[in-house]
């Protein structure tokens, strides 16, 4: 079987848990619980395949790094009473940062880039 072929319903799955962290954020339906590990999860699980694929470049080390930024300043404001407005906003500018890497990901793993 080919990696590509054992790695796309990965990258359906993980398509269809953003499709659901978006719908229900949009919904306000998301808790506190789902917003703080259900990306954080998505971000270790992309890591532990890029890193022995060998497909951890320079783009993945860079936009992890916004993550991680943006997920600092979620939890900065998630530790304060803050506007909800603006942790919404950090929530996200992360979860943006994350499909795009999740996307450039699928992208060079399917089309063997």
């Amino acid at each position: 079987m080919s990696l590509t072929m054992v790695l796309l319903p990965v990258f359906v799955e993980v398509g269809l848990t953003f499709a659901l962290l978006f719908w229900a954020k949009a919904r306000a339906q998301a808790t506190d619980a789902a917003d703080e590990f259900g990306l954080p999860t998505l971000f270790y699980a992309l890591i532990a395949l890029a890193l022995p694929l060998r497909h951890a470049d320079l783009v993945i080390v860079l936009l992890s790094w916004v993550f991680v930024v943006t997920r600092f300043a979620n939890a900065g404001l998630v530790a304060r009473p803050a506007d909800s407005r603006q942790r919404g906003l950090a929530w996200t500018a992360s979860a943006l940062v994350l499909l795009a890497m999740w996307l450039y990901f699928a992208l060079k793993m399917l089309l063997l880039i």
